[in-house]
This record gives structure tokens, C-alpha cells and sequence, in this order.
């Protein structure tokens, strides 16, 4: 059976089970937030409004791959929080195999899956796409 991605609920005694959270809590978090459903937030403070929900996710997951496969630099300090490419790389090992939960809306049936978690099962499971 293929991972795959699960919607991660802010409610109450919910739990991942076998999942792997990689929200913006976690060492896998995405750099690159929405806020308000259509303004992208760079982690440098900038923003950019994008035409739909969709769209702003698919900015933020492409980003997240771009930074991933080298594009800008190895850290950004985002409020308190470090995120670091060397160690998302160093890390992949423990989503191999692991269904992964990510607070981002799931697609419906047909539709592409906009969310850095994609990105994440795509990498940790096909790790010679890597490119340091």
C-alpha cells in the first residue's frame, strides 16, 4: 500500500495514528504560509495575493520544492522557528513508508494535491530525486 497524505485536525483528542505530522510544528514544515485562503506569506515577510485557495497552495508547494531542490538559502527564521533544508534532507529517511498529515485542505477526486506534505511523500520515496 503507497503512503499517502491525511488531513491533520486541530480538534480535540484527534491523533495521526501511524501518520507522521509535517504541519509547520514539525522539522518538515513549509516555510511558505497562506493566510486568509489566497495571500501568500514568504518567509521573509513578503506577501502576494494569489486568485484562489488553490492557487496560493500551489505557489506555496512549488516553492517548498524549489527550496528543497536548492533554490535560496539552507535556513529561514520565521518568528522563533528555524526551518533548515539540510535537515528536512537528513530526515527524509523517517517518512519512507509513513502516510504523512499536513493541516491542508485534501483535493477532491481528480484534482492535483497542492500541499508540501505531496512533496515530502514524493521525495522520501523516491529519494534519488534528491538533488543537494
Amino acid at each position: 500500500m503507497r503512503p499517502t497524505r491525511i488531513r491533520r485536525k486541530r480538534i480535540k483528542n484527534w491523533r495521526a495514528g501511524s501518520a507522521r505530522c509535517v504541519d509547520r510544528s514539525s522539522r518538515y514544515g513549509n516555510p511558505w504560509r497562506i493566510v486568509d485562503d489566497v495571500v501568500l506569506l514568504a518567509p521573509d515577510g513578503t506577501t502576494q495575493r494569489r486568485a484562489s485557495p488553490t492557487e496560493a497552495r500551489k505557489e506555496a508547494s512549488s516553492r517548498f520544492r524549489a527550496w528543497l531542490h536548492g533554490e535560496g538559502p539552507d535556513t529561514y527564521r520565521v518568528g522563533k522557528r528555524t526551518f533548515d533544508r539540510r535537515r528536512v534532507h537528513a530526515d527524509l529517511w523517517r517518512l519512507k513508508d509513513r502516510d504523512l498529515a499536513c493541516t491542508c485542505p485534501l483535493p477532491g477526486d481528480g484534482e492535483p494535491d497542492h500541499c508540501h506534505a505531496t512533496v515530502l511523500l514524493e521525495l522520501a520515496n523516491h529519494t534519488e530525486r534528491i538533488s543537494k
